[in-house]
């Protein structure tokens, strides 16, 4: 089923049955569709309270939960549009701060599946659909919208006139989307990333950004001077830094100290500050010092990095720490190795499932004399690698069905440090077994 959509409610699950018919994506990117369905359900993206949009490879996700945490700390309302879920496709839609229901979610695809069926949406693109329909006839303060693949083209990028955008972490990945050749596109990789992201920036819109090497650095400029957007960058007009265990953030009105994240890992400071960037350059909404405090403890977001709570698949081994993480790429390794590293875990069974279009070693490398050993199991659903792609010297590489099977084949006497990872989906598998589902 495409993206792994699925409900216990009948009602919801025939919904998501049409949406399965769809393609998921792949050489449909543009706004042309996602427009004309616009056009057909009363174009809900101009009716919408404001929105801070945020792209990026790695980071944009937790952006979108620490804005969501501030405005929530301040009294308000949030709708916040991500993906995918991990467990339950409402995840992807939270209304005023809450799930949406089940009842609404079928009645809104339906709407919207009805009403495109000549039009051929992608999956993505009536999910979007759906959201926002469903932000435009809810009360709220404010709209958080996660870009779901690259930013140009990416269906998120409908709405004309948000607040603010935001960019985060950049890095390879969806190669096949985003490194297509293209008449003007730049061809280093790692630009070409950054020009498909930056393409969020629009007129009079604040585009904040992290501070990246100066080739992307140039890009973004010149993306953002094309559309006549205020570029905002790290290094130049805010800044950030971890000093004494406290986040230190600077900008043109002044400087502010907040305490750490409570999300684990050191690049979480980097996500939080641009939240903060992205929150103080804009005057659509007022969020307090004292909210952007509280969003530093509040913040969530499952799966990155996630110390699993005691449940079915935990009590297998009593005696571990058992870590959750979707991290599938280069900048997901390095930032899983520099958290098991710096909090001296020792060695790690690592348990992964990796989709066949991603690249093993562009994590692994990172985690290379980290690891006692690999389990390879499969991502349910999808095409993944099998074992062979995971083969190390000298390390023990095995393979089991699942990942209680898995977990099984570790010594339960002994205390270890266990890391399940390299896909989303798994982790929504992990955390469905486990019974500890997002909320």
């Amino acid at each position: 089923m495409a993206d792994g959509a699925r409900s216990d409610h009948p009602a919801v699950q025939k919904q998501l049955d049409r949406l399965s018919l769809l393609s998921p994506g792949r050489d449909v990117l543009g706004l042309e569709r996602i427009s004309a369905v616009m056009e057909r359900i009363g174009n809900p993206h101009l009716k919408l309270p404001p929105v801070f949009h945020v792209a990026g490879t790695n980071g944009k996700g937790s952006t979108c939960a620490f804005l969501r945490a501030a405005i929530e700390a301040e009294g308000l309302k949030a709708h916040v549009y991500s993906s995918p879920h991990l467990v339950r496709f409402n995840e992807r839609i939270r209304l005023a701060g809450t799930l949406i229901e089940d009842g609404y979610l079928a009645a809104l695809l339906a709407r919207v599946l009805d009403a495109s069926e000549d039009i051929n949406p992608s999956f993505f693109e009536a999910t979007t659909a759906a959201a926002l329909l469903a932000f435009a006839e809810t009360p709220a303060d404010a709209c958080i919208l996660e870009v779901g693949l690259g930013g140009r083209l990416d269906a998120t990028n409908i709405v004309p006139k948000p607040a603010a955008t935001g960019m985060a972490a950049l890095g390879i990945d969806h190669e096949a989307f985003l490194l297509s050749p293209e008449d003007g596109a730049p061809k280093d990789p790692m630009v070409r990333i950054a020009w498909e992201k930056a393409g969020i920036a629009k007129t009079g819109v604040p585009l904040i950004t992290q501070q990246y090497d100066q080739a992307i650095m140039d890009v973004i400029n010149e993306h953002a001077r094309a559309q006549g957007a205020q570029w905002i960058a790290r290094g130049d007009t805010w800044n950030s830094a971890v000093y004494k265990k406290q986040l230190h953030y600077r900008d043109e009105t002044g400087q502010l100290s907040f305490p750490l994240p409570a999300l684990r890992g050191g690049f979480q400071a980097d996500n939080a500050a641009l939240a903060i960037a992205m929150l103080r350059h804009q005057n659509a909404i007022s969020v307090s010092e004292e909210a952007l405090k509280a969003a530093m403890r509040w913040a969530q977001w499952p799966a990155r990095l996630q110390k699993l709570d005691p449940g079915p698949l935990t009590q297998l081994l009593p005696n571990a720490e058992i870590w959750l993480d979707g991290g599938h790429n280069s900048n997901a390794g390095e930032a899983l190795a520099d958290y098991f590293q710096s909090s001296g875990r020792g060695e790690i069974h690592l348990v992964i499932g990796m989709l066949a279009n991603k690249d093993p070693e562009s994590l692994l490398h990172w985690l290379d004399g980290d690891l006692a050993s690999i389990t390879v199991v499969p991502v349910e659903g999808h095409e993944h690698h099998d074992v062979d792609a995971f083969a190390r010297p000298g390390l023990d590489v095995r393979k089991a069905n699942n990942v209680e099977a898995a977990l099984r084949q570790i010594d339960p006497d002994q205390p270890e440090t266990v890391l399940i990872a390299g896909s989303l989906y798994l982790a929504g598998d992990v955390l469905h077994v486990n019974r500890q589902l997002p909320d």
